[in-house]
């Protein structure tokens, strides 16, 4: 798991470190070689700012793009849950736990009446059914949850980076 930095405590990034994350989060797996023709640095130098960024937690990691119903999981929900009587230990083992589950995307911790979204791809509408109550509803705290279902997903464009290409 990548260790959490407080952004005030982040240092701001040059204007080479940058252009390494706009390159990389517009193509994650671009070679050493090509990122470092890009930016007008050496191939050891750039190598060497890339480990850098990974260990200051400003790049989390690569990731491959899976639709998941591709891999048969074509069922997708975010479901809204509240905690009742908010013990930090509820929450704790929650975080712990609920990213953990198979066919979870993304477990986000919100302000409001809900407490947490949880982001799921299941195999069918049963399989949903049965993820809600065999995971969330049984939970210690967890006093509601609420499922919708996901029809349409668009994947933002916008950049991190701040850098137009």
């Amino acid at each position: 798991m990548a260790k959490m930095v407080h952004p005030e405590v982040v240092p701001p990034l040059d204007r080479i470190d940058q252009r390494l994350v706009a390159l990389l989060e517009k193509d994650g797996r671009m070679p050493n070689a090509t990122l470092a023709r890009e930016v007008g640095v050496a191939e050891s130098t750039c190598l060497v700012r890339v480990r850098q960024l990974r260990e200051r937690g400003v790049i989390r990691g690569i990731h491959a793009d899976i639709d998941p119903s591709m891999v048969g999981r074509p069922v997708q929900a975010m479901i809204a849950v509240r905690f009742g009587g908010h013990r930090r230990t509820h929450f704790e083992d929650f975080r712990e736990q609920v990213p953990k589950l198979p066919g979870v995307l993304g477990a986000f911790h919100v302000s409001g009446a809900t407490d947490y979204f949880v982001h799921v791809a299941c195999e069918s509408a049963d399989a949903l059914r049965d993820f809600v109550l065999d995971h969330l509803t049984n939970r210690p705290g967890v006093l509601h949850a609420e499922t919708a279902l996901i029809f349409d997903t668009l994947k933002g464009e916008g950049t991190l980076s701040g850098l137009d290409e």
